[in-house]
């Protein structure tokens, strides 16, 4: 063979070779809302994906925006003009059954959770969220818990008061407070932060049973148990800061820090903030317990992936869900994001002090889930749910409230 021969045919295999490099190099969209302080647990699961599957070219396109109410809009739109991402982030339970699984849009992973042995890793309750009809349809990469109240003990020290274990003590301790000048004792953000306050006081006073019967339409709204509720929380906003709809979550936190609040009822995710961000001291520069009323109940959301049908990269987008799934995603993840996994065997080692406790709490209290992170209702009965709150705050009129909430219940087809 002449050199010019062997030379052509060294250039046509490089060439080849290069060709399909190219070709086995993927891609990959995934969408969420985790940007900011969430944005370090992301990039932790990117990183392991992208170690696991070398190659791939992942796009993480994240919407900023508390609870994902930005995000969720954008998806829509994409959804509906049949331009899925390849795998979104969405609340396990109805914020994806009740929405996209419903209308036909999203792949059974029934299949996937078999030869990934998930079936027997995930706890029932939260597979039961992810079901629909018999099929599975997404996969969880965290556990938080809504019902938590903050503080710090070195302020109720000061003031001379204890953490409240019911709502009752909560309104005497916010009646302390301030005649010893503490002007918002309670700090509260915007408005799907008060719906977190208003889920902690349903679950207090209607109990897990009822707070489920609500879901399952076997309460009414109008029942005076529920315009109860609305009593309650009525109090607690007279106990708030009344710039409340001007913060978001971590500004609402920083009230407890300066001392300028005395208590803030927000999911775990604040435990990552806390610690990570704040560099504080579980236990020392800020404590937790239950929020009050609620001490057996453990009110949990939980994020999770899908995979929607006519995904552009569907291989890839399998790929990124048994990582989501696999018991080192989970542990690399959810430490940093201050939630617990899923799974019911991770390496608590690795996890903080809240985290450890909340596991504990997970497998020893009561779960129901939550409303306001799609676990317990649908998308159009949460996206309805937050003008009743903002009308309620303007004029605090519980029937009010209550009439508006049962309207919406049905209109939404809550129960059906």
């Amino acid at each position: 063979m002449n050199k010019r021969v062997r030379s052509a045919l060294v250039s046509v295999t490089a060439a080849a070779l290069m060709a399909g490099v190219a070709q086995a190099a993927g891609k990959l969209e995934i969408f969420s809302w985790w940007s900011g302080i969430e944005a370090p647990a992301l990039d932790a699961l990117v990183k392991l994906y992208q170690a696991t599957y070398p190659g791939v070219n992942v796009d993480n396109a994240t919407v900023t925006g508390g609870a994902g109410t930005n995000a969720k809009a954008i998806l829509k739109t994409r959804m509906l003009n049949g331009d899925a991402p390849d795998s979104f982030q969405a609340h396990a339970g109805q914020e994806l059954t009740g929405t996209w699984v419903v209308s036909n849009r999203m792949e059974d992973l029934s299949s996937l959770y078999k030869s990934e042995g998930w079936n027997t890793k995930f706890p029932k309750a939260v597979i039961d969220l992810l079901s629909h009809k018999g099929g599975i349809y997404s996969v969880p990469v965290d556990v938080h818990r809504s019902n938590v109240m903050w503080y710090v003990p070195a302020t109720l020290k000061k003031y001379g008061v204890t953490a409240p274990t019911s709502w009752g003590e909560m309104l005497k301790a916010c009646t302390v407070l301030k005649a010893k000048g503490m002007v918002a004792p309670l700090a509260m953000g915007e408005n799907w932060t008060q719906q977190m306050v208003w889920e902690s006081v349903a679950v207090g006073i209607l109990g897990p049973k009822g707070w489920n019967d609500l879901w399952a339409g076997k309460l009414k709204f109008t029942d005076p148990s529920v315009v109860d509720t609305f009593n309650v929380y009525g109090k607690l906003l007279d106990c708030a800061n009344r710039n409340a709809n001007d913060l978001n979550w971590q500004q609402a936190s920083i009230r407890l820090l300066t001392g300028e609040a005395a208590f803030n009822i927000m999911g775990d995710w604040a435990a990552g903030y806390l610690t990570t961000i704040k560099n504080l001291k579980p236990g020392v520069g800020f404590a937790w317990s239950a929020s009050p009323s609620t001490s057996g109940t453990f009110i949990m959301l939980a994020d999770s992936f899908g995979l929607p049908k006519g995904a552009k990269d569907r291989a890839e987008a399998i790929n990124w869900l048994k990582v989501l799934g696999s018991k080192e995603g989970q542990d690399v993840f959810n430490p940093l994001k201050g939630s617990i996994a899923a799974r019911t065997d991770s390496d608590l080692g690795r996890y903080g002090a809240y985290s450890q406790s909340a596991a504990r709490d997970w497998k020893s209290k009561v779960i129901v889930g939550s409303m306001v992170h799609g676990a317990a209702a649908n998308e159009a009965f949460t996206s309805g749910f937050s003008t009743v709150m903002e009308t309620f705050g303007l004029n605090h009129d519980s029937t009010m409230a209550a009439q508006a909430t049962q309207a919406l219940a049905v209109q939404s087809k809550i129960g059906q």
